[in-house]
């Protein structure tokens, strides 16, 4: 499980991962959620356009039959699929697969997200990655959204979130 705040590198570690994965002559097959259009609707790209192609599905269930017979199956941006990614992920790790997921742990309000901390509970090895402070430069894990749009998910860049440390996440929020 790789997780953190927005523009800390969870993506660009899952893609790292994948490319090991590849080197050591693994199958591997990507999954990530329909509604992450951002960049791509075939590929899972970090911020910094690094890529992979991807497999889009609009819920878990839809994984299994598609990973077919793929020895690595990673999941990105996992917060925004349905608590059912989590029996899904345990199904797969159970029939020998190698699941690697990224995803936020918090959204804007600092709260848990999505399935993410079942899956966090679950995992076997866990990675917390830490953006920069937009602030003060500090290591930054929270994703402060700059617009007042209070739904819990609302794709979005840098023209709606910007990392923060905890200091200055709060001081922002209270202000």
């Amino acid at each position: 499980m790789i997780c953190g705040s927005m523009f800390s590198g969870k993506t660009e570690e899952l893609i790292r991962r994948l490319r090991r994965a590849v080197i050591a002559n693994q199958k591997v097959a990507i999954f990530k959620p329909a509604l992450d259009e951002r960049y791509s609707k075939d590929e899972v790209v970090s911020h910094d356009m690094r890529s992979v192609s991807s497999i889009l599905v609009h819920h878990p269930d839809e994984i299994p039959a598609k990973a077919e017979d793929a020895d690595v199956i990673a999941i990105d941006e996992a917060q925004f699929f349905s608590n059912a990614l989590v029996r899904v992920v345990q199904d797969l790790a159970l029939n020998g697969r190698r699941v690697i997921i990224a995803g936020l742990d918090m959204d804007f309000n600092a709260n848990a997200f999505g399935p993410v901390p079942e899956l966090l509970a679950i995992a076997e090895y866990v990675t917390k990655l830490h953006a920069i402070c937009a602030e003060c430069g500090s290591l930054a894990h929270h994703s402060f959204r700059m617009d007042s749009n209070m739904e819990q998910i609302l794709i979005g860049e840098k023209d709606k979130y910007k990392p923060l440390c905890r200091s200055c996440y709060h001081r922002l929020k209270t202000s």
